[in-house]
């Protein structure tokens, strides 16, 4: 076996294999399953939601919609969900606690901001140490009353009155404030108009069915205030951001070939798959369909011979969760891999730039790290070295695909954190390095 979890120590111990092949299905997505459960939430009736994660993060958004007074039950393997409409909210006896989940606080303080109570939103000190005044300021805009520890966690949010509706420029890719502000609309007197320059992730305004208008080179998505939301039911994609380990790691093996099954390929969350091909990744889409509005395919990923690429601008922010494991695909590939317009990682769950730069430096590569980016000269003799995980579940599951390309042995600390997006990942990576 080439990768065991020790569970005692909190450790994944990987050595090198020669072949990744085989089939793997990725757990669901969860961006798409968090919006998916607020909406049901907030939806006139009783919401299925097909296919919902196990894994930390939402469940993490369906404890804090209980605390709200949301009524959540499992039938079978789906989850109903008793929406109470727009104003069906609950006021919470406890701070609403968000675990590691930037996506749940993020996007519930859109729909708590302008409740006729207080409320507070925290979370794990990760969590507790990220940005929220990318949120807490448009919401301020739109009427909230909203207070902040040094512009990170507890978020606290006082009773108002309803919001206003109101125009608002992204000033950076942000696929969460653009859903925050648009969930705030829901409520908000009037129209909200949010406008992006470059793309994000579009989950919200496709589950929303919102209008959009393409104007002097932005976009503009429109939703207005006391438009009620259908209850129906949501069937949730599995995660491409999962699946981009898997395709990775099947890219840069010395040989075999890796089948992931029913993946999401939003464009607006696949760029992956062209910047792996711009690198000479053999990957090929089949039995492409729609599924819970969302497009769905299979993928065929064969061992490949990689070569070095530039990756920025504008497709960043339709990567941005997988660049960790594209950095060690980059290490894997001939020449010069330079990725930058992502100083955006150094505010994920770690600041990932440093975290990856210093990871795949003490496995031997090549790495030069700049403000917004960094670059990896390959392709590197890896070797095997304990690393951390810096309790980022993405670095935690890159590093693993490394170490299977690296000589010797390579240990991962605190690999458990892998969990939040993925709950059995060593045991499926381990199913098909052989």
């Amino acid at each position: 076996m080439h990768i065991r979890y020790d569970k005692a120590s909190d450790q994944a111990i990987v050595t090198p294999c020669k072949r990744v092949a085989g089939m793997i299905v990725p757990p669901p997505d969860k961006s798409i399953a968090q919006r998916a459960a607020l909406l049901a939430a907030i939806g006139d009736g009783t919401s299925r939601l097909v296919n919902y994660p196990s894994s930390a993060d939402p469940l993490s958004t369906l404890r804090c919609l209980r605390q709200l007074g949301i009524q959540i039950e499992k039938d079978g393997n789906d989850l109903l969900v008793r929406g109470k409409g727009l104003d069906g909210f609950s006021p919470p006896a406890a701070p609403l606690d968000c675990g590691n989940s930037g996506t749940t606080m993020r996007l519930l303080s859109g729909l708590l901001a302008g409740q006729p109570f207080d409320s507070v939103l925290t979370g794990d000190a990760s969590l507790r140490g990220r940005p929220m005044e990318r949120v807490a300021g448009p919401l301020r805009a739109m009427g909230a009353k909203i207070t902040l520890n040094d512009g990170c966690a507890p978020m606290r949010i006082a009773r108002s009155e309803r919001l206003r509706g109101m125009e608002y420029r992204l000033p950076m890719p942000s696929a969460q404030v653009k859903s925050c502000v648009l969930l705030a609309g829901l409520r908000a007197q009037g129209r909200t108009t949010v406008i992006e320059t470059l793309p994000s992730r579009d989950h919200t305004e496709r589950m929303l069915n919102l209008a959009t208008q393409e104007q002097g080179g932005a976009r503009h998505i429109f939703v207005t205030g006391n438009t009620p939301v259908p209850a129906r039911a949501r069937v949730v994609p599995n995660d491409f951001s999962s699946a981009a380990f898997f395709m990775v790691a099947a890219a840069i093996a010395p040989q075999g070939a890796l089948l992931l099954k029913n993946v999401g390929l939003n464009p607006t969350r696949s760029a992956l798959v062209g910047a792996l091909e711009d690198m000479g990744a053999r990957i090929c889409i089949s039995d492409l369909r729609e599924s819970g509005g969302e497009p769905v395919g299979d993928m065929h990923i064969t061992a490949s011979a990689l070569r070095g690429a530039r990756v920025d601008g504008e497709r960043i922010p339709l990567l941005i969760d997988e660049i960790p494991i594209l950095a060690v695909a980059a290490a894997r590939a001939e020449g010069r891999t330079e990725i930058r317009d992502a100083r955006e990682l150094r505010f994920k769950e770690t600041d990932r730039i440093s975290a990856m730069a210093e990871n795949l430096r003490r496995l031997g590569a090549s790495v030069e790290e700049f403000d917004d980016g960094l670059s990896v000269d390959g392709p590197a003799e890896l070797h095997g070295e304990r690393v951390s995980s810096h309790h980022d579940h993405r670095v935690a599951m890159a590093m693993a695909v490394a170490g299977l390309m690296a000589r010797g042995e390579t240990v991962i600390e605190d690999a458990s954190c892998a969990g939040v997006s993925f709950p059995n990942y060593w045991q499926a990576l381990a199913s098909v390095a052989s």
